[in-house]
């Protein structure tokens, strides 16, 4: 019998967004030794955090439901950015809320607008929904504002996505730049900006809080700063209204109470943060000294992790195969131009020290190659 998908299935090609990183170890038969390319903190979470957890484990952590309603994280999420608790929804990361963000307010056909090249799991809950995805080219490695709006307009896009700071480059604007972006959205276009990496950004980058203005919904997560990202947490504040429509989708039992526990105890945590951009600061500039030395350029970043230009796209995912294959996970932009740069994440010393030595070993092969 001939399985009947829905035509919209049927449609769809069948990939993920992302290779994982297990994936090409089992095909490898090996494990990493660097394992830098997924954007993860390499530097755990907060030892309340963890001690939290151990104990919730320890209790009944594994065998009780979590909270449906995410009530005591999201009344300390409300308080630190003062807010009101229905004006946060929690589910499984933000992966998981954009899923949820484009099922309540896109229906098939719909336009919606993003950055060519920008993170791709928007683009592919889009795809998965239904919706008509129109995307315009990044100007001078940062995704352009000014494109975004002429397209929401030119197409009356229902949705519009912009990451700042951005994955996959880590460019950023100021404050100011995405203000005047969000004062002069067309009518019915909802800014959808995802906010994941602010933790490790300077100071300037984050337009205050209004969830008054129902065109903006704000992403953010304990993936990355936090170090959670096996733990699947994270949120969005946004106006009532638009998070009364996501709680309609929303799986309520998506967040695990171990993840819940851990998220709460973190956020009590005044000291890790601080500690955690700090080091990440040390580790770019570790990336920045390395690139300089070989004589690559790079972009300024504000995550935890450096683009660094290697020229041509066909270079960098000769040279990424070969990383990959010497035990060194890491990923690149996947559309040119783009695509000539190899995305570094921020590792331990020790992740570190490996990546520069076979980077550098593998980049004297690559330009010795005859043409």
């Amino acid at each position: 019998m001939k399985i009947a998908f829905t035509q919209l299935v049927q449609d769809l090609p069948a990939t993920v967004p992302f290779i994982g990183p297990e994936t090409l170890e089992r095909a490898a038969g090996s494990t990493f030794k660097a394992r830098i390319g997924a954007n993860e903190s390499a530097f755990g979470i907060s030892s309340l955090a963890a001690e939290a957890m151990k104990s919730a484990i320890d209790g009944n952590g594994c065998n009780w439901y979590g909270d449906p309603e995410n009530f005591q994280l999201r009344e300390m999420l409300a308080a630190k950015h003062g807010v009101a608790m229905e004006e946060i929804c929690v589910d499984g990361g933000i992966d998981s809320l954009l899923g949820l963000t484009v099922r309540a307010l896109i229906e098939p056909g719909q336009a919606v607008v993003n950055s060519l090249g920008a993170y791709p799991t928007f683009a592919y809950h889009v795809n998965g929904f239904g919706g008509t995805l129109h995307s315009v080219p990044f100007v001078n490695n940062h995704e352009d504002p000014a494109s975004l709006l002429a397209a929401a307009t030119q197409h009356s896009a229902k949705l519009l996505y912009l990451s700042n700071p951005d994955n996959p480059m880590g460019t950023s604007h100021p404050a100011e730049t995405i203000q005047q972006m969000i004062d002069n959205l067309p009518p019915g276009c909802i800014l959808l900006l995802d906010e994941a990496y602010t933790e490790f950004a300077k100071a300037g980058l984050t337009p205050a809080i209004d969830t008054a203005n129902r065109q903006v919904i704000r992403y953010r997560t304990f993936s990355k700063a936090y170090g959670m990202a096996g733990m699947r947490i994270g949120y969005v504040i946004a106006n009532e209204e638009l998070i009364c429509g996501l709680n309609k989708v929303r799986n309520h039992f998506a967040v695990n109470r171990i993840a819940q526990v851990g998220a709460t105890a973190a956020l009590q945590d005044a000291k890790f943060l601080p500690e955690i951009a700090q080091k990440v600061a040390a580790g770019r500039q570790r990336i920045y000294q390395l690139a300089d030395s070989l004589g690559l350029s790079y972009l300024e970043s504000s995550t935890n992790f450096v683009a660094v230009d290697l020229g041509h796209g066909d270079t960098t995912r000769g040279l990424l195969t070969k990383l990959n294959d010497n035990g060194v996970f890491i990923r690149m932009p996947g559309v040119a131009p783009l695509d000539r740069f190899i995305r570094v994440g921020v590792g331990t010393e020790q992740e570190h020290r490996i990546f520069s030595e076979r980077f550098t070993e593998l980049l004297s092969q690559t330009t010795a190659e005859p043409a």
